[in-house]
């Protein structure tokens, strides 16, 4: 496992200081949150941040995955917005895009993984029906992703329509494909009763391609520091172990930017010592 950092979680840095400071700490690989300041997608200076930020992680060594679930980017005014489950089809189509143009930065920066979500549902319509929409999306961008031999790392949400592993499950009854495997938030895990963590995990672990790693509490879907919540680490790090996990294992506080350098700090020997416990 390599130890990891989400850059969302320094959004008041200079996204070149974030990887600094990340790669000076002791961490081993970084999940680009590609956002207005990091990565645009749309921004003309592209290909020279890219070849900016290619620079660096080999100056670093660091391995890296995108991240896709930038708040504003798409959408100035909602959140999140537009989906791939979005009411509209122009809608979904914009997001569609969004993920194609993110799985190109990721076969230029050579990253494990794109990884996305599915969405907030917010017409009404049968989960089945919504499902078929979502599945429609992922299948143009999982054949998007194999012609550029990017994996893709889809996460359960709390909140969103794909909310446990459960249900992403249900949505592989639609679309699927080997590349097609997961991000696993731990604190979702726990949010969402998903429990004993360890063994809810076992069963994906050749298709989990990406960790984001933090506390958390039952039943209420917020990102704390470790040791303010309620997972037991330990049972995480054997789960992961037994599943032969070798990927990036992402620390995600993206609300704690204010305090990043002290987060950023604190969080790289909690980790350290539970990899090493036996």
């Amino acid at each position: 496992m390599k130890l990891g950092y989400n850059t969302n979680g320094l959004a008041f840095h200079r996204w070149d200081d974030a990887i600094r400071l990340i790669a000076e700490t002791g961490y081993e690989s970084v999940a680009i949150t590609v956002d207005h300041y990091c990565l645009n997608p749309f921004s003309s200076d592209l290909p020279a941040r890219l070849q900016d930020m290619r620079a660096m992680l080999e100056k670093y060594q660091l391995s890296s995955v995108i991240e896709t679930g930038a708040r504003f980017l798409l959408n100035p005014r909602v959140k999140h917005e537009p989906t791939l489950v979005s009411t509209k089809l122009e809608d979904r189509a914009r997001r569609v895009d969004f993920l194609k143009r993110c799985i190109d930065e990721a076969a230029y920066l050579n990253s494990d993984a794109v990884s996305f979500w599915a969405g907030q549902l917010k017409d009404d319509i049968s989960r089945e029906a919504a499902l078929i929409r979502l599945a429609q999306g992922c299948r143009e961008i999982i054949e998007y992703a194999i012609e550029k031999q990017v994996k893709l790392a889809f996460e359960p949400e709390p909140g969103m329509l794909i909310e446990t592993l459960n249900d992403f499950e249900e949505l592989t009854q639609h679309v699927d494909h080997p590349d097609f495997g997961l991000t696993v938030d731990i604190g979702h895990l726990q949010c969402m009763g998903e429990t004993p963590i360890s063994q809810m995990i076992q069963p994906w672990g050749h298709r989990i391609f990406n960790i984001h790693i933090e506390d958390m509490s039952f039943g209420k879907h917020d990102h704390l520091r470790f040791g303010e919540g309620e997972i037991d680490f330990e049972d995480v790090l054997a789960g992961l172990k037994q599943i032969s996990y070798t990927g990036g294992l992402h620390v995600e506080l993206s609300r704690h930017s204010h305090m990043a350098p002290d987060v950023v700090q604190e969080s790289f020997p909690f980790l350290r010592d539970l990899l090493e416990v036996p």
